[in-house]
């Protein structure tokens, strides 16, 4: 185990954190690396949200989407929906969703909603349902959002974001065999499902501080980059979850930022210390699990540099 993590692994387990996996990259070099039973494949939850957010950038730099782009556009919203609100889901932007401002007080197709759901056509549910409140206003974070996203995505682009990203983005990281959840009809879930190893997680993670150029090739534009991991709108969090949301991404204490995923999945880069630190982990307690990053890892990286 490298020295850099000692005491981080030492704290996680005094306090009985169920992390699998770490990684701890500095200036492009793995500093330190540890795995409790060997670092598989595992599923990223709502990291999946991050890479979503990677093609849509993708998308708007060729022109394909815009972030005025409406939900209108692409689906129609059922009757009596529209006649029920006077901020039918049809008006709802790209910049909208991408922000978790949606207007729902209450998400919709949380994990469980979509195991039991009788309408397959996720899009035409979420279609069907009034906003409680303006749109753009307020964050309430709803993986539903991000589904519309895909949803958005593919109708605009004729492809999955899944086999979109494999060519542009996971092939080019190494990334293969990628294996993405995808609703009853063939949308890329796009808030959750994508399955990936904690080494992997961190080459994503370096691409993030590299803003976008890998292997002298810029997959993403830089611009992107910068605008989804800024503040975007506050969030009502305590600790790392009151730090504010752009676009699917968090923002983190340390002038940092993360993707991050339930009970554990977490990919932080720290850009004023050319770091990232990547974890897997089936913990729920995931505050616990970042304030032993900032106090055990983060004075390391800040001596390296």
């Amino acid at each position: 185990m490298s020295s850099i993590i000692n005491s981080f692994v030492h704290h996680i387990d005094e306090q009985q954190l169920n992390v699998h996996s770490v990684r701890v990259l500095q200036k492009g070099v793995t500093i330190g690396a540890w795995d409790r039973t060997g670092d598989m494949r595992r599923l990223q939850h709502s990291v999946s949200k991050s890479f979503t957010c990677m093609a849509i950038g993708l998308a708007l730099d060729e022109g394909t989407l815009t972030l005025e782009s409406k939900l209108g556009d692409y689906f129609t919203s059922p009757t009596p929906a529209s006649h029920l609100t006077a901020f039918p889901p049809a008006d709802l932007t790209l910049y909208d969703l991408l922000r978790m401002s949606s207007g729902h007080d209450v998400p919709v197709l949380w994990a469980e909603e979509r195991a039991t759901l009788p309408e397959k056509d996720w899009a035409k549910y979420y279609m069907s349902l009034p906003l409680d409140r303006v749109p753009g206003e307020t964050f309430t974070y709803s993986s539903a959002d991000t589904f519309m996203i895909s949803a958005m995505f593919q109708a605009a682009t004729g492809q999955t974001v899944k086999n979109y990203l494999i060519p542009r983005l996971f092939e080019p990281l190494g990334i293969t065999n990628v294996e993405w959840e995808t609703s009853p009809l063939g949308i890329t879930l796009g808030c959750a499902g994508l399955q990936l190893t904690n080494e992997e997680l961190g080459r994503f993670g370096q691409l993030l501080l590299q803003e976008g150029h890998w292997n002298g090739k810029q997959l993403i534009p830089a611009e992107w980059i910068r605008l989804a991991t800024t503040q975007q709108i506050p969030t009502p969090g305590d600790g790392d979850w009151g730090q504010g949301y752009g676009y699917q991404f968090w923002r983190c204490s340390h002038n940092a930022y993360r993707a991050d995923g339930a009970n554990g999945q977490l990919c932080v880069v720290l850009p004023e210390l050319e770091s990232v630190v990547a974890i897997n982990s089936d913990e729920q307690n995931m505050q616990a699990i970042l304030d032993n990053v900032w106090s055990d890892i983060l004075p390391i990286l800040e001596g390296n540099i």
